[in-house]
């Protein structure tokens, strides 16, 4: 009887395709992840893994394998997610990690309903820039990630929202470009800027704003911390709408015209066996999603 241990370590492997990066994420040395893959093919009588010298490719037994123990710890993770909210009962910790979108508001509606029915449940958030939410999310340090732009790998599962976050320059109120309404692509070039730092990490669609021909003068991580340089004249700053409030201000926020937009999606790793609590709020999450999508219809 294979034990349910030794599933959990195999769909880890099949999801990092690397012995290294999954003994990482299951917080166990290599030499015995290494072993137990070996163990587990000795038990089945069958290669599980075609071994290259930097990616394991799962062979076609390995595939079946793999689509079976998902099927088997899920089943498990549904049973014991029945016996843990009997009453309404559930307790732990949600992990959330996210760039800076007003998207978050969503999230959080969302807890405040769940919280009223399992107020043992903590939520917890990491807020940084898509890179660094993957990689938490690769180190199980991170159970759902909310990330912007077009952040796609076959280890992950993702759900597109509804909603889109659009780009615009934030600036002084005393600039000239602050009389428009919108601000042009070209106009762009005109201004020293301040950008987002994960622009240059290929994840958004400004790498295709011809940033070479710009006047940058600094990049930032948060936009909070970016405002205060772009009230000191340093320069004006590209980012997300709805992320600064310029009330009392010496600041404005226009939009870019034709629209700069991103996708915002939810990304969880495939094959993850969630606590009772993360699927549970996961699940409202995706049921959310879906209607208000189609309620827009």
């Amino acid at each position: 009887m294979i034990e349910t241990r030794l599933l959990t370590y195999f769909l880890a492997v099949a999801r990092e395709q690397n012995i290294t990066k999954a003994a990482e994420t299951l917080h166990i040395t290599q030499s015995t992840l290494s072993k137990q893959m070996m163990d587990l093919e000795f038990q089945l009588g069958k290669s599980l893994f075609i071994r290259g010298k930097r990616k394991l490719t799962l062979t076609e037994e390995g595939l079946f394998l793999r689509n079976k123990a998902q099927d088997i710890l899920e089943l498990i993770d549904n049973t014991e997610a029945a016996f843990h909210s009997q009453g309404s009962h559930l307790s732990g910790d949600i992990t959330i990690g996210c760039g800076e979108t007003s998207a978050m508001s969503m999230i959080a509606d969302e807890y405040a309903h769940f919280h009223q029915h399992y107020p043992d449940v903590r939520l917890h958030t990491y807020s940084g820039a898509a890179d660094l939410v993957m990689e938490r999310l690769d180190k199980g340090l991170v159970d759902i990630g909310l990330l912007l732009g077009p952040v796609r790998q076959e280890k992950y599962d993702y759900l597109t929202l509804k909603q889109r976050d659009t780009y615009g320059l934030l600036m002084r109120d005393d600039c000239e470009l602050a009389e428009q309404r919108f601000i042009q692509v070209e106009q762009l070039k005109e201004l020293p800027l301040i950008i987002a730092e994960q622009t240059f990490s290929g994840h958004q669609i400004l790498e295709g704003m011809g940033l070479d021909s710009m006047q940058i003068v600094g990049t930032y991580n948060l936009i909070y911390n970016a405002m205060f340089f772009v009230e000191k004249g340093i320069g004006a700053a590209l980012c997300l709408d709805h992320l600064v409030n310029t009330e009392g201000r010496p600041l404005v926020f226009r939009p870019i015209t034709p629209e700069l937009s991103v996708d915002l999606t939810l990304v969880t790793k495939k094959y993850q066996t969630f606590s009772p609590a993360v699927k549970v709020f996961l699940e409202r999450l995706k049921i959310r999603i879906q209607r208000t999508a189609e309620s827009d219809e």
